[in-house]
Order: C-alpha cells, then structure tokens, then sequence
C-alpha cells in the first residue's frame, strides 16, 4: 500500500511541476513584432485590380456558422480548392484562380477560412484547434452537391498549404484525388524555414511550448491566448487582414507532424516555390518531400512568395499538371 502511494505521490508533483512550468511559460512566454522589424514580405505584387473578384457566397459549417468562400466556374470535371495563407484571405487567388477557370482546367473555390476576411465578430480565432479541416471537409461535402463525380483537388498556399498537408495526413485527406502546395509552411524547425518566415511571422513561443504541455494533459482552456504576430507592411493593410492567431487557430493551421502528414500522400502531388521566396529556403523543399513521398517539384526562378501565387510564370505549369489528372 505504501509503495502505490509513493506512485501516486510522485504522479502528483510530477503534474504540479508541469502545469507550474505551463502557467510561468504562458504568462511570461510572450513575444512581440520588434520596434523595428524586417519588411517581411513583399506585398506589393498583391496590389491588383480586383475588380473581376467573385462575390463572397456562403456554405454551412456542421456547427451552423457560414462561411464565405469565392466560386470560379468552369465546363470541367475537376474541381480545385485553394487555401490562402496566413494574415489575409482568398482575395490574391483571383489571377490564378480566373485563369484556371477560363481555360476550362477546373473549378475553382477560394474560401476565406474562419477567423479571416471582412466583417468578423471574431478574427484570429477558432473554436477547437481541428476546426480548420473540419471545415475543408464541410466546404467538400457542400461542393460534391454538384459535382458528386468530380476530380478534386486540394491546394494550399504557405500556411494554406500546410493545412492542405494536414488536412492529407487527417482522417479526411483520401477525400482529395491530388493535391497541390504552393511553398507551403512546414514547421517551425523544418530545413525549409528562414528565421521567424523571413520576419512575417513572430511566435509566442515560450506561450505556445506552455500550452502545449496543456494540450498533452488535456487541458484546452487557454487556447484562445495570443500564440503569433504577423508583420504586414501598412500600406498593405486594408481593414481585412488579421495579424495575430490564437493558439488554437495557429495549431491548427499547420501540419500535425509534416513527416507523418507527407508519408500519407498517395495520389498526385505537385509543389511549386519561387527561387526568391523570402520566407523559406526554396531549394530545400524537394529534398525534405521526397523523403516522404513521391512530389513533382518545380522551383521557379525569380519568383517571391507572393510571386508563386500571382506570377502568370506558373499558370502553364498548372495547365500542363491540371491536363495530365
């Protein structure tokens, strides 16, 4: 008897120490933009006519909320969603994605994901850290409407893309008949990473490392506590960006674990990366991928982070991979 008390004692103030090194860690793990911080990225190749830009519609997330997402038609049997990276929403898709759509090459849906785009009575949050995908899965459900027997495909930008990765490694991911990553965040540490995303994004990260200890034990009640700052040039700012996460978007806004997520790609896997990208080391995707699965690469020269998205250099590349599913 005495013993299995000795266990539980010891059981006891091992979990006390954990959550007392959590509580000092999310109270003082705070990080902050620097007064002076690096440009980050360049966004000013986002600086379009939009005037072409679909309407915002609407689809039913299996908690009631509606969600805003941007259709491009087209007489095709495949359908692509793409994922818009971290800070703003959907709206820089449109030269890709109406190009796409105009070529008859598929589909194309462009969601503003939840905690991001215009009128929000709650930005840079979620409810639960796996909303995100489960809301790519609710947006799939509302599309297969109409196009029950279409080709679909899941597509991501920088954190877009790695939700489109964590989406592929989740019970959802054999939903997608390819996939497709536009410099896709990875993980914090991963070979493809420049310092704080080449000074976009600076975490919380003694936060972050606090909640997460939370997280293990089962204790979710502080996720909605700041975990990111996002450094967004002023002049691009238009009242629609959202420049802090919670934890709980933050966490779920990235792969679960990138290795394991890749490992679960089977189908047709394309990523493309600009050579200039100011966030991450572009050349080090195709050797970190391919440990895991099988991916067609193609780095293009000259193009920025944002470039990889809004440059017409990559739309032959699209059409040609687009033709051959």
């Amino acid at each position: 008897m005495e013993f299995f008390l000795r266990i539980i004692n010891f059981i006891l103030i091992s979990l006390l120490i954990q959550l007392t090194i959590a509580t000092v860690l999310i109270i003082f793990g705070k990080g902050k933009l620097p007064d002076t911080p690096k440009s980050g990225l360049v966004f000013d190749e986002l600086h379009l006519d939009y005037s072409a830009l679909p309407e915002l519609q609407t689809f039913a997330a299996r908690d009631g909320e509606k969600l805003g997402y941007r259709h491009y038609p087209a007489e095709s049997d495949k359908v692509l969603i793409l994922v818009h990276g971290s800070g703003w929403h959907s709206q820089y898709f449109l030269p890709l994605a109406e190009y796409i759509s105009a070529e008859g090459l598929a589909q194309v849906y462009t969601p503003d994901l939840r905690g991001h785009g215009a009128a929000l009575q709650r930005r840079g949050d979620v409810d639960y850290i796996n909303q995100l995908e489960d809301d790519l899965t609710d947006l799939i459900s509302d599309i297969r409407k109409d196009n029950p027997n279409a080709t679909l495909i899941i597509g991501g930008h920088s954190s877009g893309g790695g939700l489109a990765l964590r989406f592929a490694g989740s019970q959802y991911g054999q939903q997608a008949d390819a996939y497709v990553l536009l410099s896709p965040y990875l993980k914090y540490n991963a070979p493809t990473m420049r310092p704080n995303s080449g000074g976009w994004a600076y975490a919380y990260t003694g936060r972050i490392v606090g909640l997460s200890i939370l997280n293990t034990m089962g204790i979710h009640f502080f996720d909605h506590l700041t975990a990111i700052e996002f450094n967004m040039p002023e002049d691009a700012r238009d009242g629609t960006e959202t420049l802090a996460y919670s934890h709980r978007l933050n966490t779920g806004y990235a792969p679960r674990n990138y290795k394991k997520d890749l490992k679960a790609i089977a189908q047709p896997f394309l990523l493309l990366a600009g050579a200039t990208d100011e966030a991450f080391v572009a050349d080090q995707f195709e050797p970190v991928i391919s440990e895991y699965t099988d991916v067609q690469v193609e780095l293009l020269p000259n193009l920025s982070h944002m470039g990889v998205v809004v440059s017409p250099d990559v739309q032959p590349i699209f059409k040609e991979w687009l033709g051959g599913l």
